[in-house]
């Protein structure tokens, strides 16, 4: 369904990230890889796909580097058809304790970053008239938790920016949808999951159980593949007209 399209996913060399990107290289997409960590195993897992595979280091963090990624993409393989923003960074403390160099690095990774690729990519898209930027923003782009202030900001401001650019393309065919999954067992997760084990001196699998206990009815992980194969019907012809939507995979969270 996609073959000759071109897709950049950021920080995709592990978790959801990996998941979407693995999805819409199975659609023969060819795939932007960007993130940090192992970069060799995932860049051969899509290139085993039987799509070409290119990977951009930039630090979402830097417009810079951002700019000289979409200019990566486009150099690689000729155009960038659809851009997945992902990359995300966590950190948890009450308001008041919530250190400000923290704050000041997940506004600028999980919210601005989105702002900066979008608009660097969205004049070939529009000039091509077929794009789709999917925000992968999270149920905390539609309800709050404590202890999360900046995540929780920024996460509303991904879904706010992702109902803009849908109003202001709403006439052409690049769309943009945000995709808010729930709990899913990414490292970035899997981190809390160590840190309330360790805080109530209970197994790994106990504190998962507690830890979906609090919020998602479903008693599940939403995984990667779930996000992925989302990921897949919004650049769908079935997408066409699917515009500005967050959509939760959260296994029943926010219908509480």
């Amino acid at each position: 369904m996609l073959k000759g399209k071109t897709a950049l996913v950021t920080g995709s060399t592990s978790g959801i990230g990996l998941g979407v990107a693995r999805a819409l290289a199975a659609q023969g997409a060819n795939i932007v890889l960007n993130g940090f960590g192992d970069v060799d195993g995932p860049k051969a897992e899509i290139a085993a796909m039987g799509v070409q595979v290119s990977y951009h280091g930039a630090d979402m963090s830097k417009p810079a580097e951002i700019e000289a990624m979409i200019e990566h993409a486009t150099k690689a393989f000729g155009s960038l058809d659809i851009l997945v923003n992902n990359a995300g960074i966590q950190h948890v403390a009450r308001v008041e304790n919530f250190p400000v160099e923290r704050w000041d690095a997940i506004i600028a990774i999980n919210m601005s970053s989105v702002f900066h690729a979008t608009r660097l990519a969205l004049p070939a898209m529009l000039a091509r008239n077929w794009g789709r930027i999917i925000n992968v923003a999270s149920v905390h782009g539609l309800v709050a938790s404590a202890e999360k202030s900046a995540y929780v900001t920024a996460k509303h401001g991904v879904v706010g920016l992702t109902k803009v650019i849908a109003l202001e393309n709403a006439t052409s065919g690049v769309t943009c949808n945000a995709i808010c999954p729930g709990w899913v067992l990414t490292p970035l997760v899997q981190k809390q999951v160590d840190a309330k084990a360790a805080a109530l001196n209970v197994s790994n699998e106990e504190a998962i159980r507690r830890l979906l206990g609090e919020k998602e009815p479903s008693m599940q992980f939403t995984t990667p593949e779930e996000l992925g194969a989302l990921a897949v019907f919004f650049c769908s012809p079935a997408g066409n007209n699917v515009r500005g939507v967050a959509w939760n995979m959260d296994g029943g969270w926010t219908a509480q």
